[in-house]
């Protein structure tokens, strides 16, 4: 059975806020249909780090981000947002703290990249507060930190991939939000795009955001996070930094995938290299 490790950061070591979790779950119990798709879990998220949850298909991965944004209510247990049960505070105030990137996000045909960024500011709006020059600013600001300034009167729709996938995140930035959660950011993109989005990312994380985030390619998720949680049939099997939880067996476990683990060349990371069964090298 692998390890299931903790990483440090985030778990407190003394009384008062600084042992309450901006992000956890406890006794989480979810499903559909009838059927339980994550069963009693209990996961912290660390403060001030990129952590990516990663699993085989149908594990829980994107059920486990949902009901961290209240998008799915639990069976039994509890999501605590600062301290609070997360159900029971207003969508507003999520928003306020919260920003999502859902998987494949679709916006109105013909809406502009300055609408739709704007659209963040929304949980600020109220019959007391209307939009106004700070709002103006703080869309300019989200525009300019992921590099879509010039893009601001194109249509959504008339954008690449990885220019549109900018955009959202730019949207999620206008929320005003430290905490970020994305639903695999990289669906649909070719590798040089999600290079893009993920750099982007860990820029992001450079400027003080906790970030998480549901990835498909291992190589991807072991480089660019701190945290990893890995999970198999609704639970978390493990859960580190990628050099203390990736491990040939783990990967066997989770995956059912054979492979090695070896040092990456340009980075202090491990690399996953699958083996196929055909794909042995042989001496002569």
């Amino acid at each position: 059975m692998a390890t299931q490790f903790i990483t440090e950061a985030g778990t407190g070591s003394g009384s008062g806020a600084e042992d309450v979790p901006r992000l956890a779950a406890r006794g989480v119990t979810v499903g559909y249909g009838g059927r339980t798709v994550i069963d009693g879990l209990d996961v912290t998220i660390p403060p001030g780090v990129i952590t990516t949850i990663i699993g085989p298909n149908g594990c829980g991965k994107s059920t486990l981000l949902r009901t961290l944004t209240r998008l799915l209510k639990p069976d039994h247990g509890t999501v605590v947002l600062d301290g609070e049960d997360i159900g029971r505070l207003r969508t507003r105030d999520v928003a306020k703290k919260l920003g999502l990137l859902p998987q494949a996000p679709v916006a109105p045909e013909g809406l502009t990249v300055a609408d739709l960024v704007a659209r963040g500011r929304h949980p600020h709006q109220s019959w007391l507060r209307q939009w106004s020059s700070d709002d103006v600013g703080v869309v300019e600001r989200a525009l300019a930190m992921t590099g879509v300034s010039e893009l601001a009167d194109r249509p959504v729709d008339s954008l690449s991939g990885g220019q549109r996938q900018r955009v959202w995140i730019s949207m999620t930035l206008a929320q005003g939000t430290d905490l970020l959660l994305l639903d695999e950011p990289t669906t649909y993109l070719d590798l040089a795009h999600a290079i893009d989005v993920l750099d982007l990312v860990d820029d992001l994380h450079e400027s003080g955001r906790t970030v998480v985030m549901v990835l498909h390619d291992l190589n991807l998720a072991t480089r660019y996070s701190d945290n990893l949680i890995v999970m198999r049939a609704g639970s978390v099997l493990a859960q580190g930094h990628p050099r203390e939880v990736i491990t040939a067996e783990l990967l066997r476990e989770a995956f059912g995938l054979n492979a090695m683990v070896i040092d990456d060349p340009v980075g202090d990371r491990p690399l996953i290299v699958p083996i196929g069964r055909t794909h042995v090298r042989r001496e002569p």
